[in-house]
């Protein structure tokens, strides 16, 4: 057995079935091995899709997702991609293949450095120099990427090292023990004391839960916590699903782009507990004048995190759906109704202030609805941009999934993550909602998505512009425009015909909702344009 075929067995003994990347002479080796064994492949059209792709389909799967790259451009084209996973916490295992280990350092044709050049945002990463160690390096890869705080971790493998006979007989290994990683965190017992007291001698208290909530899968756990003792919820743009959109204790999602009333429950609380959030700047501008007037508990994996933005009362290291189990069985007494009827009030109170054009679609209205028609258990993928905004200001969350880049905010996200959660279930209504910008950095991904028969539904939020940048330049710089026209191009009728896909088009409120139904109806690809007045702002 060579290190290539070493690489795939250790794939097949941690039950990965598909990976997606994009080969090249450097990890031709590895194609090799691909070749002769049942593990299904996606050829994707650009390499920063794979990591995309892997992404969708490892936070609906919640286990590590495989990507491949060969070395050189190939490897740089997945570093937006890693990145990206590195800040929403999402687990990848990376492999790209390198220049034969005599070569390194020469700069040599395609070589390049990933280690160096991924060290700021990938958990950790390996390079391989002898093909006895792949069977270790992969299991401890697989250990740290799903362990944790989760994450992208990358195995740079050379090419000689993927050609080299293993000297021992292969034995995939059934443990890891890594010097310096210790992931299985013990809940101190006497902070978890601090945080039970905290709750029993709170009046408003309020839950404000993240994306790590979800990567734990502690959803159901906070959600029974919080309908036993009454406490209500706000959530990041990460933390949506947490609850259901219409709960009688989900209050929204905070933050500059979030509900006004999720930011005033914030503000009248006086215990916050923060669950798997970091609560950077779009969450809370000013963390450090709320964190002195109520006491503040921040729960996360992470040490790293806790306490980043703002100063907690009582900080807990742990996994959140284990301390919310612990929590469950306390004896607090449920929180008195009235402090729910007040934030109900400041909900009913509070007036939505903006004004959108009557000349084309409400994006607002076209969200709404769009979720509303949806299968309960559809997967909604929101891109980056004021279209990201608007679902996840409108999106209305029943039993299926919101995915969406919250950390990296990185355009042209949606299409091809979208196709992994579809390959991951492929029974499961998927639609991605993208902006005509972010369309643009993604379109090629359309070809993978034919090829493999994945049937998701694409609306395209049309307003000629980049349009959050336009809206900055707008607010910022006297609507002093540049570099964000888009013009005419392309045409997207005729980009849906080039690849066979069903194509729709939408320029009002008025038919909206036949359009919406004609655009769900049957599993056929479809791409729904539907015209935004570039006016239209966020907020």
């Amino acid at each position: 057995m060579n290190g290539a075929q070493a690489i795939i067995k250790c794939l097949e003994a941690e039950g990965i079935t598909r990976v997606f990347g994009y080969p090249g002479v450097a990890i031709a080796p590895f194609y090799e091995a691909l070749y002769q064994s049942p593990l299904d492949h996606i050829l994707v059209r650009q390499e920063q899709s794979a990591g995309h792709i892997a992404s969708g389909y490892a936070r609906i799967s919640r286990k590590p997702a495989v990507c491949v790259v060969t070395s050189g451009p190939g490897a740089t084209n997945l570093i937006t991609a890693l990145a990206t996973a590195y800040a929403d916490s999402i687990p990848l295992i990376a492999i790209s293949g390198q220049v034969s280990s005599d070569l390194l350092g020469r700069d040599v044709f395609q070589e390049a450095d990933m280690r160096g050049a991924t060290r700021s945002f990938v958990k950790y990463s390996y390079l391989v120099k002898d093909p006895d160690d792949i069977p270790r390096v992969i299991k401890e890869a697989f250990y740290i990427a799903s362990t944790g705080r989760k994450g992208p971790v990358l195995i740079d493998i050379p090419m000689d090292v993927q050609l080299k006979k293993l000297h021992r007989d292969f034995a995939y290994p059934e443990n890891v023990s890594i010097r310096g990683y210790k992931p299985e965190i013990r809940i101190n017992m006497a902070q978890l004391r601090k945080v039970v007291s905290a709750i029993d001698h709170a009046n408003k208290p309020l839950i404000c839960a993240g994306g790590g909530v979800i990567l734990s899968n502690a959803e159901d756990t906070i959600r029974n916590f919080c309908e036993k003792f009454n406490i209500p919820v706000v959530h990041t743009m990460m933390g949506m699903g947490v609850m259901p959109k219409k709960h009688p204790l989900n209050f929204g999602m905070l933050g500059s782009n979030g509900k006004p009333y999720a930011n005033r429950a914030v503000g009248r609380a006086d215990l916050l507990i923060i669950v798997g959030a970091r609560l950077a700047d779009r969450a809370i501008p000013q963390p450090e004048s709320l964190a002195t007037k109520r006491t503040v508990i921040h729960i996360d994996i992470d040490t790293a995190e806790i306490g980043k933005n703002m100063g907690p009362s009582v900080p807990l290291v742990g996994d959140a759906r284990e301390v919310f189990s612990i929590l469950a069985e306390q004896k607090f007494s449920a929180a008195d109704q009235s402090w729910i009827d007040e934030l109900e009030e400041i909900k009913r109170s509070t007036v939505d202030k903006r004004v959108f054009s009557d000349r084309f679609v409400n994006p607002n209205t076209l969200v709404q609805k769009l979720s509303e028609k949806m299968e309960d258990d559809a997967i909604y993928v929101a891109d980056v941009g004021q279209n990201q905004l608007w679902s996840a200001d409108n999106y209305i969350m029943k039993e299926g999934r919101f995915l969406t880049t919250g950390g990296m905010g990185t355009m042209g996200y949606s299409i091809p993550a979208a196709i992994g959660a579809k390959l991951c279930c492929p029974d499961k209504q998927t639609v991605a909602v993208i902006g005509d910008g972010a369309f643009q950095m993604c379109m090629n991904e359309l070809a993978t998505m034919m090829v493999n028969d994945v049937r998701i539904k694409m609306i395209i939020v049309r307003n000629g512009y980049l349009g959050l940048v336009r809206e900055y330049q707008y607010n910022s710089y006297d609507a002093h425009y540049i570099g964000v026209r888009l013009n005419d191009w392309p045409k997207f009728d005729k980009i849906a015909e080039a690849y066979d896909i069903d194509y729709l088009y939408c320029s009002s409120d008025d038919e909206l909702d036949d359009k919406l139904d004609e655009f769900l109806d049957g599993d056929r690809p479809c791409i729904m344009v539907c015209e935004i007045d570039s006016e239209d702002r966020v907020k």
